[in-house]
């Protein structure tokens, strides 16, 4: 079995975005008795300099297409809290 989910979450952010500060919080403890037992809902907090001057829906894009392949095996629900530094 390959590494946990956040683990990976972290990784691949690191790689695509390289940011200068990252958290990966699994909340799956919040959602217990919802969609999939409460498994596979994380929140992320990145800074990076990726998203300076792009709107919102560009920064969650920009996760998401780091995060390819993990959202059909282990998110289920995934919210994003990205910002520029400075911000």
């Amino acid at each position: 079995m390959g590494a946990p989910i956040a683990e990976q979450i972290r990784e691949r952010l690191q790689q695509a975005l390289d940011p200068v500060a990252l958290d990966v919080q699994d909340e799956g403890y919040k959602h217990v008795g919802h969609a999939n037992e409460g498994k596979g809902h994380f929140h992320v907090r990145i800074v990076s300099a990726a998203f300076a001057g792009q709107l919102p829906i560009k920064r969650h894009r920009l996760v998401y297409a780091a995060l390819q392949g993990l959202m059909d095996q282990g998110i289920h629900a995934l919210s994003i809290d990205a910002k520029a530094p400075g911000e």
